[in-house]
This record gives structure tokens, C-alpha cells and sequence, in this order.
């Protein structure tokens, strides 16, 4: 089964149902290894930096959008790595997947705009299009 699953996660209702799915997966096996990825898109640091006076207030942010999804997996008995990175969405997860054998992807659906998902491409689908292991996309 798989021993390592990423959740490439965001703090949406999304991001939560794929932490839900994944602990599905997760409990088929019993040494896999659940890591959740958040990763900070650079176009939306400018935002966040305006919004807070100081770093340990985003970073306090950026923690509590992610606890309903560590509050799933943590509700299940499993005990997840939270990782943060820098990059686009998509391509970094996928980069990330890579570099650490990652078994599984498991990400929600965005909530994109008909324009921006028709113009730019939704997150998920980047993943899928790029990723050497299996995706599962959770809406």
C-alpha cells in the first residue's frame, strides 16, 4: 500500500475532505507516513506581510487555516509532518513529491473562478499533469 501520503493542503473545506480521504488510506496500512504540505505562493506574501505586523503573527496565520486539517488526521491517531515551502502550487508540490518519494498526492479541488481556473488552471490540475505518482483529487 502506500507508505508515504502527501495532502497538499490550504485550509480550505477542500483541503479537509482530502485530510479525510487520506486518513482512509492511511489506515489500510499500518507503517504509511502522512505528511501535510502547505505551500506559500510568493504573489500572496506581499498580502499577508501588509495584514501582519510582524512574522510570528503569519506564521500563527498560516497554523491556524491548516488546524482543521491537522485536527482530522490527529483525530484519527496519526501523527503528521507539517512542511511549508515557498513556490507556485503546482509545480512545487509536485517538485517536492519527487524529491521525497512520495507515494500518493491527495489535494482538494480549488475554489477558482471560471476565468482564472480557464485562464491559469486550477492547482489540482497542474499536479495531475506533472506528477510521477498517483493523485487523488477530493472535492
Amino acid at each position: 500500500m502506500y507508505k508515504h501520503i502527501l495532502i497538499a493542503a490550504d485550509g480550505s473545506d477542500n483541503s479537509v475532505r482530502a485530510a479525510t480521504e487520506a486518513v482512509k488510506l492511511a489506515h489500510m496500512s499500518t507503517d504509511t507516513f502522512v505528511e501535510v504540505l502547505l505551500v506559500i505562493d510568493p504573489d500572496r506574501i506581499r498580502d499577508e506581510v501588509l495584514h501582519s505586523p510582524n512574522h510570528e503573527e503569519i506564521e500563527f496565520y498560516r497554523q491556524e487555516r491548516l488546524q482543521p486539517v491537522l485536527d482530522v488526521l490527529s483525530g484519527a491517531e496519526l501523527q503528521p509532518k507539517l512542511t511549508t515551502v515557498k513556490g507556485e502550487p503546482g509545480p512545487t508540490i509536485v517538485k517536492y513529491a519527487d524529491a521525497n518519494n512520495v507515494d500518493l498526492i491527495v489535494i482538494g479541488t480549488r475554489g477558482l473562478n471560471a476565468l482564472q481556473e480557464f485562464v491559469l488552471g486550477s492547482v489540482s490540475h497542474k499536479v495531475v499533469k506533472r506528477a510521477h505518482c498517483p493523485v487523488l483529487i477530493v472535492k
